[in-house]
């Protein structure tokens, strides 16, 4: 039977092949492997979770296809046994996930047309639509969200009873998401009979204007007021909204007076987000504000050492260290080094060491030392290219020329420094955090309007690195 189920599998590989690149079959199929065949019970065996990840998004369907015809079974039940630690040589057996069934009209409803409290599904047929993987058992933790993960695991125990709106904020890559989906998935655990729900702002916003288009307003008010948690994502896609933002609050005094837990996230606090509408802004504050920084280079570490022992890899110390010191803006990132790092390791058939991290690199960062580069060295090579003193630049002139001296300081010290925003305004005049994010974002826009603004800071760090 074995040997039986071994040549099928054959078959089912070279079915593979004449429907994908070799690029993709080397880089997938051509490292799985047949385990078993036992009474429709499939088991592949696969080098790392990347691998089966790839499998699972791009070739499920191919996949059933092969099933059907050469084991003359689409309903096979697929599991993958997967290497955990290389080092140990232990691994782990997990069934393939199924597709998200259509609940009751709820996976449509949350794509683009607005939900019906006619046909609000029950509690256990509600699809939160969060993301299992994102859980506290792989969010690690460091000075960088400390706070915002410990208020979380609070809300966890006991929702709507501690803090209320949570409000959590910071750069995009930082974990954020991953925060609130593992608040809400502890929640579900912890209080099974609770109807929570994970969308975007833009989601939101789109369902709205399909409500509005359909008249069914009042509709998609009262299915949001059925819910117990509601997760938003992404806040600041509301900027500019008025009949959105409109909306959303009377969603959010309904669930805030009926003690329903509210839980937002956006990539700046509440204040520095323009197009607010003021009484929606104040309610935003009633809570708790919680800011997720960049990750320090310790919780870098720990999350590429994460990521290597899940792959089942062995990359060295020295290549580890090195990828935390020159790649500090996004836990995206961090992982999508990795994943790049495995699968040239898999196609090229060679070991992940600093030559192949140097090939790598620079799709995801500038190398550069910023260890050389100091708060003190930036303000004294800004004030020197713009012949102002450090005083000015730190005084409370509101004069455009000193503005826009001392925002372009700011954003060279968080793009060259690890230092956070409020360790930047502390040392550039003692401003608060705020007034960091709004400089950086003004430098961002101008570098993407204007050539003088390019060449004056292509100019600034030209000295900083000499």
């Amino acid at each position: 039977m074995e040997q039986e189920a071994q040549k099928i599998w054959e078959q089912c590989l070279d079915f593979y092949r004449s429907n994908i690149s070799p690029e993709k079959y080397n880089v997938t199929f051509s490292y799985t492997q047949l385990e078993s065949y036992t009474d429709g019970m499939l088991i592949l065996r696969v080098p790392t979770c990347f691998v089966r990840d790839m499998l699972e998004k791009d070739f499920q369907g191919l996949m059933r296809a092969s099933f059907k015809k050469y084991f003359g079974n689409e309903n096979v039940k697929l599991y993958y046994r997967i290497m955990v630690d290389g080092t140990n040589n232990v691994s782990t057996v997990e069934k393939q996930k199924d597709p998200a069934p259509a609940v009751n009209g709820t996976q449509q409803r949350l794509k683009n047309v607005s939900p019906d409290t006619l046909m609000a599904p029950a509690v256990d047929d509600l699809d939160s639509q969060l993301k299992p993987e994102y859980s506290f058992e792989n969010y690690l933790e460091g000075e960088s969200n400390r706070l915002a993960r410990s208020v979380g695991e609070s809300i966890a125990q006991n929702p709507s009873r501690t803090f209320n709106p949570f409000f959590v904020y910071g750069p995009s890559g930082c974990g954020k998401t991953h925060l609130i989906n593992a608040v809400g998935l502890s929640i579900k655990e912890k209080h099974p009979r609770m109807r929570v729900l994970y969308l975007s702002a833009h989601l939101f916003t789109v369902q709205y204007t399909d409500a509005v288009r359909n008249n069914k307003v009042n509709d998609f008010i009262g299915f949001y007021q059925t819910i117990d948690v509601l997760i938003l994502d992404d806040i600041q896609e509301l900027s500019g909204k008025t009949g959105t933002q409109n909306t959303f609050f009377h969603i959010f005094n309904h669930l805030q007076m009926n003690n329903k837990q509210i839980i937002l996230a956006a990539d700046r606090p509440p204040m520095a987000i323009e197009g607010l509408e003021d009484r929606l802004l104040t309610r935003f504050k009633w809570g708790l504000q919680a800011e997720i920084e960049k990750p320090t280079k310790s919780l870098r570490c720990s999350i590429l050492n994460a990521k290597v022992k899940k792959e089942g890899l062995h990359i060295p110390e020295n290549v580890i260290n090195y990828i935390s010191e020159n790649i500090d803006e996004s836990v995206r990132d961090l992982e999508g080094i990795i994943n790049s790092l495995l699968a040239f390791s898999i196609v090229y058939k060679c070991d992940i060491n600093m030559k192949l991290v140097n090939k790598v690199m620079p799709r995801f960062a500038e190398v550069h030392k910023k260890e050389s580069i100091t708060i003190d060295r930036i303000k004294e090579v800004v004030c020197g290219y713009y012949n102002i003193s450090e005083d000015e630049l730190c005084s409370r002139s509101r004069l455009a020329k000193v503005s826009h001296v001392r925002q372009m300081a700011m954003f060279i010290a968080s793009k060259h420094t690890s230092m956070s925003n409020v360790q930047i305004g502390v040392n550039i005049g003692n401003r608060n955090h705020a007034t960091v994010l709004h400089a950086l974002n003004q430098i961002k826009d101008l570098l993407d309007v204007d050539e003088q603004t390019r060449h004056e800071l292509m100019m600034i760090e030209d000295q900083l690195a000499n």
